[in-house]
């Protein structure tokens, strides 16, 4: 099977290594709380405007999420997108961030001509490690207009919708995703979704699902405009939030409908709702897979692809997973 540059042999001697010393003090722990901490807050004020709050608090609570849901996405603008610049920034020390990219020269040369499509495993509670992918940290190649894109849900919750536009983010819909493909701008994302969050089971904490099985249409997508694709694994994302949620069919087809699992977490200081815990986050970025553009899509050439790209992201989880501290840990493609 063809397709992966530079073959299947790997020269660690041109991985880029860049590791920020971490900081977890107080002002980068504002910053991951602007960010990561909303869930919490939006929670609080809707319990407080319902059970304790007098008429004219709850009637400006109410007031300002509803004028929230109103305004665009990156009001107000350019002072928005700085404070979104500066949480980064701010993040990168908290998880005193790593990342190892694999094949930087490849990466640059399709930044130059197409849209690259690097694909984020594993989910686990919330995807937070894609925020390396931020054009503003520099880390990999994409360019200014780098974003992620992840669950419609965010962008219908008073004032999340702002903190996750300003850090650069947007819906995870078909529409976006071939908009930036046809217009060569670069993304990434997270296959597996929601439901590698129900796959979690705290009693196995050395095995790590990967919802990958039937998730192919990112795979035809690629190949209908000959994008190519990246595997991307981010390590210590697991263990940085506690976590309860129902079991069952319905709450499954639920969090399906909805694009969020209904659950209680709880981060750092068991805060519920909170921020995570401060792990240092290593993100590895493997070589580009190229893909032909194909002007039918077959199911043949889905299939061929989808399983090229499973297998280079679990070549690339062994290659890392000992220097990592992963040495006792599985991977599982459910």
């Amino acid at each position: 099977m063809n397709g992966v540059k530079n073959g299947s042999s790997v020269d660690s001697s041109k991985w880029r290594v860049n590791e920020t010393p971490q900081d977890c003090g107080l002002v980068p722990s504002i910053a991951v709380s602007l960010w990561l901490g909303w869930n919490g807050i939006v929670l609080c004020l809707v319990l407080y405007a319902i059970i304790l709050a007098n008429s004219l608090h709850r009637t400006v609570i109410f007031g300002l999420m509803t004028l929230s849901l109103l305004l665009p996405p990156d009001f107000p603008g350019k002072a928005g997108h700085k404070l979104g610049d500066w949480i980064m920034l701010k993040a990168e020390l908290y998880f005193g961030l790593k990342t190892i990219i694999e094949d930087e020269e490849g990466l640059l040369k399709y930044s130059e001509e197409k849209a690259i499509i690097y694909a984020f495993s594993p989910h686990d509670m919330l995807p937070f490690g894609v925020f390396a992918f931020n054009p503003i940290l520099n880390r990999v190649p994409g360019g200014s207009t780098m974003h992620c894109l992840m669950t419609s849900a965010i962008f219908n919750i008073p004032f999340l919708k702002h903190v996750y536009t300003w850090v650069k983010a947007k819906p995870v819909d078909k529409k976006t995703f071939m908009g930036r493909l046809h217009k060569n701008k670069s993304f990434t994302f997270c296959p597996g979704g929601v439901q590698e969050v129900i796959l979690l089971d705290p009693q196995k904490p050395d095995d790590l699902v990967l919802f990958l099985q039937n998730r192919k249409g990112f795979i035809k997508l690629a190949l209908s405009t000959g994008s190519p694709i990246v595997p991307v694994f981010g390590f210590n994302l697991d263990g940085t939030f506690g976590y309860w949620f129902p079991k069952g069919a319905l709450i499954e087809k639920l969090s399906r409908m909805i694009g969020f699992l209904p659950m209680i977490y709880w981060g750092r200081f068991g805060i519920p709702f909170g921020i995570p815990h401060p792990k240092k986050l290593t993100i590895v970025v493997g070589s580009p897979i190229d893909v032909p553009k194909m002007d039918e899509v077959t199911k043949e050439k889905i299939d061929e692809y989808h399983q090229l790209f499973v297998d280079e992201l679990i070549k690339l989880f062994e290659r890392h997973k000992h220097s990592e501290g992963y040495g006792n840990k599985r991977l599982k493609i459910a």
